[in-house]
């Protein structure tokens, strides 16, 4: 296609006239049909029981992650004193960073889940404020420098 035929194509759709495209959002308040930001549509479902059914799944997963921890916390078991052996420091150094991660992952999972649960309940809170609340989550909940397979100086 030259120049002169994209210009031509172009000069064609703006004589016909464009209509507006509106993607995911109601019409404004000032076109008609929409409602004033921050109040609720009638038109907006909620289901109070699925939030709280992914909540509770989201804090069930607690008990698959508290099973893990317990097996690895059996599996350390007897290491005793890791003064004279390099590798039995290394794998108690990756224990204790990995039994600090899971059990940071099983708050995050007990936080979340509280929120998706309470959310059922207060549909009516605004976005933003959600929003919030999870974004305090993330920041809480960072995920870990990685400690395992580092070379350490001798």
């Amino acid at each position: 296609m030259t120049w002169d035929e994209w210009e031509a194509l172009k000069a064609d759709a703006a004589a016909r006239g464009s209509t507006q495209m509106q993607l995911n959002q109601a019409p404004a308040a000032d076109q008609g049909g929409g409602t004033a930001t921050g109040t609720a549509s009638e038109d907006v479902k909620s289901d109070k029981k699925a939030w709280a059914t992914a909540g509770e799944g989201v804090k069930g997963l607690k008990d698959g992650i508290g099973k893990a921890l317990t097996k690895l916390d059996d599996g350390q078991a007897g290491l005793g004193d890791t003064g004279g052996c390099q590798s039995a420091a290394a794998q108690k150094e990756l224990y204790d960073s990995w039994k600090k991660y899971v059990g940071d992952v099983s708050s995050r999972c007990d936080e979340l889940g509280g929120l998706l649960e309470r959310s059922g309940h207060d549909l009516s809170k605004p976005d933003q404020e959600l929003k919030v609340e999870l974004d305090a989550l993330k920041l809480k909940y960072q995920d870990t420098e990685a400690v395992g397979g580092q070379a350490k100086e001798k």
